[in-house]
């Protein structure tokens, strides 16, 4: 960042969401937070991170530069609603970023969001929630209305996918000259410190605690409907046919939404709670150091969502040459280009004969897994802050 003047300028970042609390969303968040920081070393610039109870004590400030915020209140509240304004306004935050788009209705200053997806107006249904009905559509208004209220009066929008930035352009009728994308990254590569490529793991070991026995295809994710995995299930209960041999392994933390897929799975035949042979094998949660194994070993990993505004995973897999088969909607082209083979996630068949192509032909494999080791090289931490805080610089120098 290049500051021309004297005065110091604070930027602050909505950071209640840093780690591994905010699953993806929190990988993006710490990313952000720890790369900007290290890019503003000897520059004119005072960094005020606001954190929730969960990750205060966690967030070690590296900089003389820098200073934490507690923020009590949760995301999606009506508390935070009064109490983000407050503390923004107290810090005198020159330039504030908000990496989701719940940014407050109440403006104290300039401020820059993050917009991810437009995935709950495209998926607006009841299904996609535990919540009763009434309160669900209340709901849906209030993010519609917060969400409409975040992007107009933002000084600056980032997306993470030319994709996302179209999606926004047509619904909320935003300028192109507003939104600036900036891609996520798999990994810091150059520094090669990521906890997902130096661990050393007996992967047969970490196989077995999870009862993964055999060939399997690969998923990490939530269970969400837009990931469209009950189709998957569907899929996969006719390619066990050919393949009786094949698994198939769900990651992700147990919660509702994985409940109802193993009632899809069970009355499918391919799930029994104390069967540990069972074709569909739930792990749960994975940290990081067993989900490389996995990574590792699987034969194949698929990715049937609906709908992606990024699309992390699949890279993850890709960086841990892994062969990657995915849908061909939303983001997942343009972000995944030439190294996955793609199918149509709603036609079963298609689904089966993209598997199956792969399945079978080891030089298939072999040449997505040279295509996704350069695929991945394309997207970078590090990159991502930099174009973010070339954002921040121009907002301030127009602020002068």
């Amino acid at each position: 960042m290049n500051i021309s003047s004297e005065k110091r300028r604070t930027i602050g970042i909505d950071a209640r969401f840093y780690g591994p609390l905010g699953k993806g969303l929190g990988r993006y968040t710490q990313e952000i937070v720890d790369n900007v920081i290290a890019l503003s070393k000897d520059k004119l610039v005072n960094y005020v991170i606001f954190l929730s109870p969960d990750n205060f004590d966690e967030f070690a400030c590296p900089n003389s530069n820098v200073r934490k915020e507690l923020i009590k209140s949760r995301w999606y509240t009506l508390a935070e609603q009064l109490e983000v304004p407050y503390k923004w306004y107290r810090a005198r935050i020159d330039l504030m970023h908000f990496p989701h788009f719940n940014v407050p209705f109440i403006k104290p200053g300039a401020y820059v969001v993050t917009i991810h997806d437009l995935i709950l107006t495209k998926f607006p249904t009841h299904r996609a929630s535990t919540l009763h009905p009434i309160i669900y559509w209340l709901k849906d208004k209030a993010y519609r209305l917060i969400i409409s209220s975040a992007v107009r009066r933002a000084k600056k929008i980032i997306t993470v996918s030319e994709f996302t930035k179209s999606d926004l352009m047509k619904q909320f009728k935003v300028s192109q000259t507003k939104i600036v994308v900036t891609y996520e990254g798999v990994a810091n590569l150059a520094k090669g410190n990521d906890s997902l490529f130096v661990a050393k793991l007996d992967n047969k070991k970490t196989l077995a605690l999870y009862n993964i026995h055999g060939p399997f295809l690969l998923y990490v994710g939530n269970a969400y409907p837009h990931k469209n995995l009950e189709g998957l299930i569907v899929a996969f209960a006719k390619l066990r046919s050919a393949h009786p041999d094949l698994r198939l392994v769900l990651v992700g933390k147990e919660d509702y939404f994985y409940n109802r897929v193993k009632e899809i799975a069970h009355s499918n035949n391919l799930w029994q709670k104390e069967n540990h042979n069972s074709p569909v094998v739930f792990t749960g949660y994975v940290p990081d150091v067993d989900l490389e194994a996995l990574f590792q070993e699987a034969t194949l990993y698929i990715f049937p969502s609906l709908y992606e505004g990024f699309g992390l995973p699949p890279l993850e897999a890709m960086a841990h040459n892994c062969p990657v088969i995915s849908s061909n909607r939303a983001s997942m082209p343009e972000i995944l280009g030439e190294a996955a083979l793609y199918f149509n996630p709603e036609k079963k068949e298609d689904i089966i004969r993209v598997v199956e192509s792969a399945l079978n032909d080891e030089n298939k494999r072999r040449h997505l897994i040279d295509l996704g080791s350069k695929q991945v090289k394309k997207y970078s931490w590090w990159e991502c802050a930099r174009i973010t805080s070339e954002i921040y610089d121009q907002i301030l120098r127009n602020k002068k």
